[in-house]
């Protein structure tokens, strides 16, 4: 199978490149290297991703993206840098490539960055996936998986969250564009008759996961003895999903989506257990076998109090299974973390 992924050098997106090429798929991967963060990071990404199925030669000192993209040419993986706001860009390379399906994780990410540049996040997150749909419909791929995210659900104060819920009160920009793409991608199913699953990841971490994010940010300040910040008493919660669960999960959508036709649902992605921000900290400091100084400040705007999702139309839908307890899941990231001096 031929798998277009955008945002294929980022924290879930490596890892799914590497899946898909691993069970002998090809892929082709478009991503902008958006400097929201370092880009060398997604490079290594990258690197990590494919040179464990590809063989080719590059070296630290040429982390250069136009050299990247030049070594990771082969007939199995083809990297873009490429912009989903471009829509001309975009076609050059639908035009160039048989797709038989989409997996779209390209965002503008984070909760509390949408605040100050909500218009960025309309550019990128709503029409640059309205870009991805006219282009499917154009070339008729009737495929689509996109990443949605638990923020939908804003502070509900029903748990465990279930996709039925009603999510029409979001407290953040980024939270209401992954909204919107959900109900504009049914306009698309409806019309076009693209056969489509929205995700919605809950708190995705381990190896490879972005630094700004909390549980990789406390490590590396634990790690250097540097304080850490706490927003609020440490009550607030999250349904911590580790990576190779999401992934497990986005490919029984993949295998849900290839088997069927008339195709439009909405899925939680989550491990369906609840972590205070106290208990994250402490487990990362026995990892560590460090404590921890913390500094404490009041909750951020658009930081919502509690995630938790109830994941039975994922186990019941598609056989999604996630195995990996918390603690489990940061001593992997930890041992992830020490190696790679990051």
């Amino acid at each position: 199978m031929n798998y277009l992924v955008t945002g294929g050098s980022g924290f879930i997106g490596s890892h799914l490149v590497e899946h898909l090429l691993k069970n002998g798929h090809s892929v082709i991967n478009i991503d902008n290297f958006d400097d929201f963060y370092d880009y060398r990071i997604k490079i290594k990404n990258t690197l990590e991703s494919v040179t464990k199925t590809l063989e080719f030669s590059f070296h630290e000192k040429e982390l250069d993206i136009q050299k990247l993209i030049f070594e990771t040419s082969s007939k199995q993986y083809q990297l873009y840098y490429q912009d989903i706001r471009d829509q001309e860009g975009l076609e050059k390379i639908f035009q160039k490539h048989k797709i038989d399906l989409i997996i779209h994780f390209a965002a503008l990410a984070g909760v509390r960055p949408s605040i100050e540049r909500p218009l960025d996040y309309q550019e990128v997150n709503i029409k640059g996936t309205m870009h991805l749909w006219e282009l499917a419909k154009e070339f008729k791929i009737t495929k689509f998986i996109s990443a949605s995210s638990s923020s939908v659900y804003g502070n509900n104060e029903k748990t465990p969250f279930n996709e039925e819920d009603a999510v029409d009160q979001p407290i953040s920009p980024y939270a209401a564009t992954k909204k919107c793409t959900e109900i504009l991608g049914h306009v698309y199913h409806h019309l076009y008759k693209i056969d489509m699953i929205h995700l919605r990841f809950f708190t995705v971490y381990g190896p490879r996961q972005r630094p700004d994010l909390a549980i990789h940010k406390f490590t590396k300040h634990i790690s250097e003895n540097n304080q850490i910040p706490i927003y609020g008493d440490g009550s607030s919660a999250r349904d911590y999903t580790y990576i190779d669960d999401i992934i497990e999960g986005v490919q029984k959508a993949v295998t849900h989506l290839e088997t069927r036709t008339d195709v439009y649902e909405i899925v939680n992605l989550g491990e369906n257990q609840v972590i205070s921000l106290n208990e994250m900290v402490e487990t990362i400091e026995n990892e560590l076998q460090k404590k921890a100084e913390r500094e404490t400040f009041p909750m951020q705007p658009g930081d919502v109090l509690k995630t938790n999702a109830d994941i039975h139309k994922a186990k019941t839908l598609m056989g999604y299974q996630p195995a990996t307890h918390f603690q489990n899941g940061i001593k992997k990231f930890v041992e992830w973390f020490l190696r790679n001096g990051s």
